[in-house]
């Protein structure tokens, strides 16, 4: 399911309806600025999962090795 041309033209004319002119390049600013940090967000819970991963692995003891004993 795509847009159309005329559908893109609706959507354009009812966000100038409800906004007016003046209004869209503060609400444009703000939707870049929070997909920006959004992405920022992102990036930063990535790099700290990996950094606790490789905490958990480097903590975990390493199994020894069974040598079973006579008795």
């Amino acid at each position: 399911m795509s847009l159309g041309l005329p559908e893109i033209i609706l959507i354009v004319v009812v966000i100038l309806l409800l906004f007016g002119g003046k209004r869209i390049p503060e609400l444009a600013k703000a939707l870049g600025r929070a997909n920006y940090e959004y992405k920022k967000a992102k990036e930063l819970i990535k790099k700290e999962t990996e950094e606790i991963k490789s905490e958990i692995e480097d903590a975990e003891p390493k199994p020894e090795e069974y040598k079973p004993t006579d008795v």
